[in-house]
């Protein structure tokens, strides 16, 4: 199926491994021209690199902290620049540590609070007016299914990616006029660095974690990819406001 995403211009964030590289190659691969960021310079660079080689897409490395509103202005700015427009953005990053609400002061709270809110907050804000521009767009939130199904140990991540879902429901309806979409996805249980480090620090193995997923299997990044590459595609323009779980059934809700 043909999603309509050639010469579409992409912006998407934590892209030098794990879901948000996915997301990228995904993209890349549909035709989107794609402008990659992350904190770490050298990751970065090899991440286009390698999506550029085996997409023969146009991406260019951004370096860029989230937590640092300047970085966020000056990515988005950088990326309009170098392709002339903005059409899609993608918030994406890594996770708030794990343990208990009592073991955070005050400052892991700020550093979560700037992670992973106002990181999506700052992009949004500099990306819309280009969006406009452009006649429209599609914004989507990467989170974590914990925030639909809290467990102990994930409360910086639930409380401040249900800022998040909160955020983009608003904004759903302020943007919705301007014809940009904006969603959040929630991914289960899904195969990368964060998953193997818990695996190694519980002493389970993938299949420990397959086994309690409906589809049997633990999920890839290229399975977020995919629902991410349909919502911000011409085929997912009447889908916007809503959070949607990745997750193999995982979740037991029926929210």
């Amino acid at each position: 199926m043909k999603l309509g995403l050639a010469g579409r211009v992409a912006f998407v964030n934590g892209t030098s491994q794990g879901i948000g590289y996915g997301i990228a190659h995904t993209l890349a691969q549909e035709g989107a021209r794609v402008a990659i960021a992350a904190r770490r310079t050298p990751a970065l660079i090899a991440a286009a690199e390698r999506i550029a080689r085996e997409t023969g897409a146009e991406i260019i490395p951004i370096q860029c902290d989230i937590r640092r509103a300047e970085d966020c202005d000056r990515a988005i700015a950088e990326a309009v620049r170098h392709f002339g427009a903005l059409h899609i953005l993608v918030n994406n990053d890594g996770a708030p540590p794990l343990s208990r609400l009592q073991d955070f002061d005050d400052e892991a709270w700020r550093k979560a609070i700037e992670q992973n809110l106002m990181s999506v907050v700052r992009l949004t804000r500099a990306a819309v007016p280009h969006m406009k521009s452009a006649g429209g767009g599609s914004i989507l939130n990467i989170a974590a299914i914990s925030m639909l199904e809290p467990k102990p140990g994930f409360g910086l991540s639930v409380a401040t990616w249900a800022a998040v879902m909160g955020f983009a429901k608003t904004a759903s309806i302020e943007l919705g006029p301007d014809h940009i979409t904006i969603n959040t996805i929630a991914p289960g249980l899904i195969e990368m660095p964060r998953l193997h480090k818990v695996t190694a620090q519980s002493g389970k193995v993938m299949g420990d974690f397959a086994a309690g997923i409906p589809l049997g299997r633990v999920g890839t990044p290229e399975d977020v990819a995919a629902l991410v590459a349909l919502l911000v595609s011409p085929r997912g323009t009447y889908i916007t406001g809503t959070t949607i779980p990745v997750d193999g059934g995982l979740l037991a809700s029926l929210r």
